[in-house]
């Protein structure tokens, strides 16, 4: 087939506009055969808000194949028509027919968000029936919990928007689209397997997909049955308190029961909150670094003042849909303000996962039509920001970054008046350096609810001194950008303090951890994603290293060793 990359239509162009825009592409004449086409990709292009184009990448077929060779060999250098590549995806290996690999331990896999999920689904089509040990619940009594907090301020530490089937994800907007570099097109294998569960078809053509909350509970309990339906198993409410390792290579893992489970492969799909695992890995040796990551606060608008800022006259336009936004501002303090998972029509949702902590976290549902468009307005740190042993150099601890988010999620409690309140400011007044004390127009959608004061009081303020200048400088700045962004009536919602994992559990090029051999990290707990599918696709990667370890063969995504 052939591939026709920058197609561009109007946005308002008719249903079956493509067909002669491709024969036009492709100076077919009239009454040549176009056999048939596909959609792989469709975005837009908004810089003229008056006039927006789509821009679509096809996959076309010609009934005659000598006359589509024709036209590459024509085409030779151009670089928008080229054979269409090979998008599906290659298994490492399976498991031999007799029987061999069931006599050796069944690799295991702690956590069952993307991460988790991807590495259970992999090993299993791979035949190697993966046991998952999941602290939280399964993914619908999980929801009532998660429930609990928001409408009763009750929180179950184990069960929540951080711990569960599906992930702290779950419980997002449900993002599929990543930056990373992925020239194996395992995003499109995680996209592939998101649709053979339940969602939507168009999540492979449209250039930002996402799924949301609601669809993506039934979407994890199918793919949940699709991993022991090929032999694999979930066992629910199953923390890890303990690792066993034997002349540096993993040999099981034990459980808050007591239980141990004999196993040679592990994978650490723990997520970014798993605090308690964090501590007991680094007590046991397990090699980890500290990381920059960043906090901030979530911020709130009417979602109808962002479509006219991007959209301008195509607000509400049904294929645009709701807007989203990406700002960046340099300080000049050194810092850096950037958003940070923005949810367009969405609530800015509780996500703690302690006792007597606040957190924010942004959630949308597929339909995005809540009244609020909210974003994390996040400040990037170091180590060196967070150390706790008061040096200037050296080493940082790796479990600083912790006691860093701790610190800023109590004060929150503190601020927010308890029962997981969370402390809130008008933007006008944040930055007027005023204490709000009334909403405006703007009504804030936490649960169980927002406690205007001022964020930035002295000697109890809800951010270090040098992430509230940084962020009172950048939001006047972001308005240059997005028309009504500063506006006084805006709401900030405190704090934002798990945009990634504080910590990485560093690994080598084969996956597995610098110091104990068999232990794969892997995933947004051990530093190597940010966000759904990113998680998924280190998932993927390290489930096929680790099938190709016991099936003793040569994975795809590791290079030469030698």
């Amino acid at each position: 087939m052939l591939r026709i990359t920058e197609l561009r239509l109007p946005l308002d162009h008719a249903q079956d506009a493509l067909r002669p825009a491709i024969m036009a592409r492709l100076g077919l004449k009239a009454g040549t055969e176009l056999k048939d086409f596909t959609v792989f990709k469709r975005s837009y292009d908004a810089r003229k808000k008056s006039a927006i184009v789509l821009i679509y990448t096809v996959d076309c077929e010609l009934a005659d194949p000598a006359a589509q060779a024709r036209l590459l060999d024509a085409f030779q250098g151009d670089p928008h028509i080229r054979p269409t590549p090979d998008t599906s995806y290659h298994f490492v290996g399976h498991a031999p027919a007799d029987g061999s690999a069931a006599r050796t331990p069944r690799p295991l896999i702690v956590g069952f968000g993307p991460c988790g999920l991807f590495a259970a689904l992999i090993l299993a089509q791979m035949g190697l029936r993966p046991i998952v040990l999941e602290r939280g619940k399964e993914v619908r009594q999980r929801t009532k919990d998660t429930w609990g907090l928001w409408r009763q301020s009750e929180l179950n530490p184990e069960s929540n928007v951080q711990f569960g089937e599906g992930g702290a994800g779950t419980f997002s907007d449900g993002k599929l689209w990543s930056q990373i570099s992925d020239p194996r097109h395992l995003t499109r294998k995680v996209l592939t397997e998101f649709v053979k569960a339940g969602a939507p078809e168009e999540i492979l053509f449209v250039s930002k997909p996402h799924i949301g909350t609601f669809r993506l509970v039934s979407m994890i309990e199918k793919m949940r049955a699709q991993i022991e339906a090929l032999g694999g198993e979930i066992r629910f409410q199953q923390r890890v308190t303990g690792v066993e390792i034997e002349d540096g290579h993993v040999r099981g893992v034990t459980l808050a029961s007591g239980e141990q489970l004999r196993a040679d492969h592990v994978v650490l799909a723990l997520g970014h909150s798993a605090r308690d695992t964090f501590q007991m890995l680094h007590e046991r040796g397990v090699y980890m670094e500290a990381k920059p990551f960043s906090i901030g606060y979530r911020i709130e608008h009417p979602q109808g003042v962002i479509d006219r800022a991007r959209f301008g006259p195509n607000a509400g336009n049904e294929i645009l849909g709701a807007a989203d936004y990406k700002l960046v501002h340099h300080a000049r303090n050194g810092r850096s303000v950037y958003s940070f998972c923005m949810c367009p029509g969405g609530t800015v949702v509780a996500a703690t996962s302690e006792p007597e902590r606040v957190v924010t976290n942004g959630m949308s549902q597929y339909s995005r039509n809540e009244r609020n468009a909210n974003a994390g307005i996040v400040v990037g740190i170091s180590p060196q920001d967070y150390r706790q042993d008061g040096l200037s150099e050296g080493p940082v601890n790796p479990l600083d970054g912790m006691a860093f988010q701790r610190i800023w999620e109590s004060r929150a409690y503190e601020l927010g008046g308890g029962a997981y309140m969370a402390p809130g400011q008008l933007v006008g007044d944040f930055i007027k350096g005023q204490r709000s004390t009334a909403l405006g127009d703007v009504m804030p959608s936490y649960k169980p609810g927002v406690l205007m004061t001022d964020l930035a009081q002295k000697g109890l303020g809800s951010l270090p001194d040098y992430a509230l200048a940084a962020i009172r400088e950048a939001l006047p700045a972001f308005e240059k950008q997005i028309k009504g962004f500063s506006m006084p009536d805006a709401v900030l919602t405190g704090v934002e303090t798990r945009t990634s994992s504080p910590l990485r559990i560093t690994r080598g090029r084969d996956y597995q951890s610098l110091n104990v051999k068999g232990l794969y990290p892997a995933g947004e707990g051990a530093g190597y994603a940010g966000g759904i599918m990113s998680a998924g696709v280190d998932g993927i990667e390290v489930a096929e290293a680790l099938g190709a370890s016991i099936l003793g063969v040569k994975a795809p995504g590791i290079k030469d060793l030698a």
